[in-house]
This record gives structure tokens, C-alpha cells and sequence, in this order.
């Protein structure tokens, strides 16, 4: 064979699959617009299990489809690898959460950190929840285990509610660590406004599955529900870098 002919047959083996990848992007794009207009996709790509798709939607969510766009499946994906289950779902959601909470802007959070920190966590924080205030104890030790803690906001009640205030007067005082501490302690905050992500974090909390607070996500993405005690949470984030 000569070797146009050589390349062109081994373009045209590479062109096939590329089409069959395109066709299937648009089939399911097709069929997901169809039964949400405003839902945002963000990637569609073949999937570990031959003959399905996976769909990454906005905020880290995955679904999976069939080439065609027809069969649509919500759930977890499971592998065995050396006699242990693998959940392929969950690690692809973390992964997409882990992108989204480590673009945030350093100077939009409101950071303890140790001086030479090993990880971090990304908490998602309601000042007058109480199990917030009681993680809020164990900051300084998760420090001195070298654990950074980023908090977000995550107003409960939603925005305009009187904890919404109070988290925007944290975010723009002059020293927000110290309000934050004031905060957590049940001390009132001097009331302060400013342009603010207060809002905006909520509303990313929200797309990315926050459903309580403290909403603890580790460096790798995945979520921790709820207070953990800085002797099992500390040992988990180091673990997760």
C-alpha cells in the first residue's frame, strides 16, 4: 500500500470514531434540551461502561445516556477493582466540585490558616448554626495539624434573611476573621455592607448539592455532611490531598 493510501485509511479509522463521539454529543444534547431547556451542560464523554455516556452538568452532577440519546440513567456506577467496589460516579462528581471550590478567588473567602498549611477544606458556613459554631471550635487545632479552613456562605433561611445580613457584615469588616469569630461565638457584628459573594456562594452551594451546614467538601472534592471533631476531620483532609 502506498503511504497515501496508508494515511488516508488511517485518517479515515480515526474520523469514524471522532463522528460517532460527535453524533452522540448531539443526540443527548438534543434529548436533555428537550426535557430542560435551562439545564447547563458542561461535557459529554464516553463513559467506562461500553455503550453509555457521561453527561457532567453544571456544579459536578452526572447522568448517563446511550449513544442515541434514547435511554437516560441517574445513579451511581460501580466497578470491582482487586475485590473492592469503585464508585466511578462519585469520583467524577468530586472531581468536577474540587475544579469549581479551588478557581474561588482566595480574597472571596474568609481563610484560617496555619503557616505552612498541608491541605485545605472548603466549609460551607450559617452563623447561627450551632454545629457550625461548635466546628468553628475546632479551627485552631485543625490548623495546627496544617489544615487550612476556607469558609463560603451559606445562609440557610436564603437571601435577605437576618443570617444573610449577618454574613455579609462578616465578609466586609474590616478584619472578616475576627467577625467571623465573633459571629460563631453568638457575639453580635457590627453591621457592614459592601460588594459582597455572600449570594453568590449560597447559589453555589446550592448547584453543587449543599443541603445543610456545616457543609465540610475536602481538598479532593468530596463532601463530609455535617460536624466532625478536629481528631477524625484533620486525619480525613490530610489524607484527601
Amino acid at each position: 500500500m502506498r503511504c497515501s493510501s496508508l494515511f488516508a485509511a488511517l485518517a479515515l479509522t480515526v474520523a469514524a470514531p471522532l463522528a460517532q463521539a460527535a453524533d452522540a454529543e448531539q443526540a443527548i444534547r438534543k434529548t436533555l434540551n428537550t426535557l430542560q431547556p435551562d439545564l447547563k451542560v458542561e461535557s459529554v464523554s464516553a463513559s467506562p461502561l461500553k455503550g453509555l455516556h457521561q453527561v457532567q452538568l453544571e456544579g459536578g452532577r452526572v447522568l448517563y445516556m446511550s449513544e442515541d440519546g434514547q435511554y437516560l440513567m441517574q445513579g451511581y456506577l460501580y466497578q470491582m477493582r482487586d475485590g473492592q467496589m469503585v464508585n466511578l460516579t462519585e469520583q467524577a462528581e468530586n472531581v468536577a466540585v474540587a475544579r469549581q471550590l479551588n478557581a474561588l478567588p482566595r480574597n472571596e473567602m474568609v481563610i484560617f490558616a496555619p503557616k505552612n498549611p498541608k491541605t485545605h477544606i472548603t466549609v460551607f458556613t450559617d452563623t447561627d448554626c450551632g454545629y457550625c459554631q461548635l466546628l468553628h471550635k475546632e479551627v485552631a487545632e485543625l490548623n495546627r495539624q496544617g489544615v487550612e479552613v476556607r469558609y463560603l456562605a451559606y445562609p440557610r433561611a436564603g437571601v435577605g434573611s437576618p443570617t444573610y445580613e449577618t454574613l455579609v457584615s462578616v465578609w466586609c469588616a474590616k478584619n472578616p476573621q475576627e467577625a467571623m469569630n465573633q459571629a460563631k461565638a453568638r457575639k453580635k457584628v457590627p453591621a457592614a455592607t459592601c460588594e459582597n459573594p455572600v449570594a453568590k456562594q449560597f447559589e453555589l452551594g446550592q448547584r453543587i448539592g449543599v443541603q445543610g451546614t456545616p457543609a465540610i467538601f475536602l481538598a479532593n472534592g468530596q463532601l463530609i455532611p455535617g460536624y466532625q471533631p478536629a481528631d477524625k476531620l484533620g486525619p480525613t483532609a490530610l489524607q484527601a490531598r
